[in-house]
C-alpha cells in the first residue's frame, strides 16, 4: 500500500554555507555518488529527471520527482537542502529533508531509507571537513549474492580486522584488498565507515534489508585508478563470501 514518508535530520558542521551548497549541487561524488548538477534555477533540471523547486544559493535548494525511474518501491521523491550560516559563516547549519512516497514494503523501506540518511550526512561531514573541495574519483559495487547472509557485515568487518570492539574514533591496520591505516570514521551494526589521507571507503550492511553487502570508494588522489581499486576490493568481496 502506497504510504508518505518524511526523513528529517539537522546537523552542524566545520564548513562554511557556500561549502555545503558546493558540495550538494555539485560536488556529490565526495559524499553519496555523482550525479547531473541541477540547472541553478526554479523550474530547472534536477538529477534523476526532478525538477528543481527552489534554489536560493547557499542557502535553499530542493528538487522533485513525481516518478522515481528505476525505482518500483517509489514513486514521488524530493530532497530539500536549507544551509544557515553560523559562527559569522564560519560554520553551518543544515536541514535536510528527505519525503516521498513508497509504495512497497513500506516499514523495510523506510528503516533502511533512514539508517542510510545518517550515514550519508555522516559521510558529508567527513567530506566537508577533511578533502572540500578536492574533486573525487568515485566507485561503488556490491558483493556476491552469499553477502545477503544475515551476519555478512560482521564477516567483513572481522576480515577487515575490525571486530566488535573496534569503535568508531579507533585508528586500525586494515587487512584489505591490501595493507592500509586508516580512521574508523563510523562504526554500527549497519555501516562501517574507514578515513585515510586518501579518502573515504564506505561498507554498506545491505543485507540487513535483503541486498547484498556494498562499497563504496571515494578518492581524492589526483591520478590514481579508481578502477583498480574497484577491481581488487570486488575481488576481495568475492573471495570471502566464497569461501564461507
Amino acid at each position: 500500500m502506497s504510504k508518505e514518508f518524511e526523513i528529517v535530520r539537522e546537523f552542524e558542521v566545520d564548513a562554511t554555507p557556500q561549502q555545503v551548497w558546493d558540495a550538494v549541487t555539485t560536488g556529490t561524488d565526495g559524499y553519496l555518488w555523482p550525479m547531473e548538477p541541477p540547472e541553478p534555477k526554479v523550474g530547472g533540471k534536477g538529477p534523476f529527471g526532478s525538477t528543481v523547486t527552489a534554489w536560493d544559493p547557499p542557502h535553499r535548494y530542493t528538487n522533485r520527482v513525481e516518478n522515481v525511474d528505476g525505482i518500483s518501491e517509489q514513486t514521488m521523491n524530493q530532497l530539500d537542502y536549507t544551509v544557515e550560516p553560523r559562527d559569522d559563516g564560519r560554520r553551518a547549519w543544515v536541514r535536510y529533508v528527505h519525503s516521498g512516497i513508497f509504495v512497497d514494503d513500506w516499514d523495510n523501506q523506510y528503516d533502511g531509507a533512514a539508517k542510510h540518511t545518517d550515514f550519508y550526512l555522516h559521510t558529508l561531514r567527513e567530506y566537508l571537513t577533511h578533502f572540500a573541495p578536492r574533486p573525487a574519483a568515485f566507485a561503488t559495487f556490491d558483493g556476491p549474492e552469499a553477502s545477503k547472509a544475515a551476519d555478512a557485515l560482521e564477516a567483513v568487518a572481522r576480515a577487515l580486522g575490525l571486530g566488535e570492539g573496534v569503535a568508531a574514533g579507533t585508528s586500525v591496520r586494515v587487512h584489505g584488498p591490501d595493507e592500509f591505516d586508516a580512521v574508523v570514521d563510523f562504526r554500527n551494526p549497519y555501516f562501517i565507515g574507514l578515513r585515510t589521507e586518501r579518502g573515504l571507503t564506505r561498507i554498506f550492511g545491505r543485507n540487513h534489508w535483503g541486498y547484498p553487502v556494498g562499497v563504496s570508494l571515494h578518492d581524492f588522489t589526483p591520478g590514481d585508478d579508481i578502477k583498480e581499486c574497484e577491481a581488487a576490493w570486488q575481488d576481495w568481496l568475492n573471495g570471502l563470501f566464497n569461501q564461507s
